[in-house]
C-alpha cells in the first residue's frame, strides 16, 4: 500500500512535466499565437511581427543549394506581387550563414518579397528541413507550419482564405 501511494505521488510531478513539453512554446505552432520575432532584410530594414499587426504573414526557410526552395520561389514571388495589396507580407529566410552577399542580392534581384539572413531565435526550419513555411493570420495566429515545398495549389488554398478575412 504504501509503495503504491509512494509510486502515484511520483507521477504526478511527472505527468506534469509532460504535460509541460508536450505544450506549445516559444516555437512557431498552428492554433496559437506566434511568438514575437525580429528580423533583418538583406537591405537592412528591421522588422518585427509587432508591426505586422493586421497582416497575413508568410516566412519561408530556403537554401541556395536546395532545389524545391528555388522551384517554390517563383511562384511565391508572384503571388505576392498580386496579393501584397490585400495586406500580404512575405519574407525569405535562408538558413545558411555563409551565404556571400553577393548571392543573397542577385537571388533578392529576382523576387517582390525581401530576404533576410538574420533572424531572432525561436523560429528556423521544421525538422532542419528546407523549404520550411510559416503561414501567421492576421491575428497574429500561426495558421499553417509546413515542411516541404508548397504547390501553387496548396499555397493559394492556404493564403487565400486568411486574405479574405477582415483585419
Amino acid at each position: 500500500m504504501i509503495i503504491a501511494s509512494s509510486a502515484r505521488l511520483l507521477l504526478v510531478p511527472v505527468a506534469a512535466l509532460l504535460l509541460l513539453a508536450a505544450a506549445p512554446g516559444k516555437t512557431p505552432t498552428p492554433g496559437y499565437p506566434a511568438p514575437a520575432f525580429t528580423l533583418t532584410t538583406f537591405d537592412k530594414r528591421k522588422v518585427t511581427l509587432a508591426q505586422m499587426k493586421g497582416k497575413v504573414v508568410v516566412i519561408n526557410y530556403w537554401a541556395t543549394w536546395c532545389a524545391p526552395c528555388k522551384a517554390e520561389m517563383p511562384m511565391m514571388h508572384r503571388y505576392f506581387k498580386v496579393n501584397q495589396a490585400r495586406g500580404l507580407e512575405m519574407f525569405g529566410v535562408t538558413t545558411e550563414d555563409s551565404v556571400s552577399k553577393s548571392q543573397l542580392k542577385k537571388v533578392s534581384d529576382l523576387l517582390s518579397y525581401p530576404l533576410s539572413n538574420r533572424m531572432s531565435r525561436g523560429y528556423g526550419s521544421i525538422d532542419n528541413a528546407v523549404p520550411s513555411t510559416y503561414i501567421i493570420d492576421r491575428k497574429g495566429i500561426v495558421r499553417h507550419a509546413k515542411k516541404g515545398a508548397y504547390t501553387e495549389r496548396e499555397f493559394k488554398a492556404a493564403l487565400d482564405p486568411l486574405l479574405a478575412e477582415e483585419a
